[in-house]
């Protein structure tokens, strides 16, 4: 695979989350009964990084949570070998809550879906809200973001890759050609 563009360096990775926390501060009125609930692996970490925007804007911590949803894919069948599934973190009650679901990057949606179906095994929300750092189209269900740092339109032939701090040493989103075999 080959690095195409890079759409997104560190500090543009934090602006757009401050913008991003920001709109959803607005939205919901303020803090409370509000919640963020981060898609395993990366969306937990930007969960993580909008909490902490949404502290330094409204001074109150904002509960956080991680969420697996390997068990709940729809192509769980059509994967090779043992699926990894990695913790659920919700330890708190999401009954009446608006919920903001955060992922990395949007794409045919289909990871949402499974993520809407885990989360409703965990309570009922009084609202489900989606926040993604990047939107790449290409939808196959009729999913959209509530809050989007960047839209990015793509070919099927790219990827998006958001790499973070966290897991891979560096903060920046970048466009990469698949080799075409």
């Amino acid at each position: 695979m080959k690095e195409k563009a890079k759409i997104l360096d560190k500090e543009a990775i934090t602006r757009a989350l401050m913008r991003i926390a920001h709109e959803i501060v607005e939205k919901n009125k303020g803090t409370e009964d509000l919640c963020l609930v981060g898609i395993r692996n990366r969306g937990v970490y930007l969960a993580q990084r909008l909490a902490e925007c949404i502290k330094k804007i409204e001074g109150k911590e904002v509960i956080t949570g991680a969420l697996d949803i390997t068990l709940y894919r729809d192509d769980l069948a059509l994967a090779s070998g043992q699926p990894l599934v990695r913790k659920t973190e919700i330890d708190f009650d999401m009954n009446n809550k608006n919920l903001v679901l955060v992922d990395d990057v949007l794409y045919t949606g289909r990871t949402i879906r499974s993520a809407l179906d885990a989360l409703i095994d965990f309570g009922r929300p009084k609202s489900i809200q989606l926040a993604v750092l990047v939107d790449r189209g290409h939808r196959e269900l009729p999913i959209r973001a509530d809050y989007a740092g960047k839209n990015i339109p793509t070919s099927k032939d790219e990827t998006v890759e958001v790499r973070l701090q966290e897991t891979d040493d560096i903060d920046e989103v970048v466009i990469v050609e698949k080799d075409s075999k």
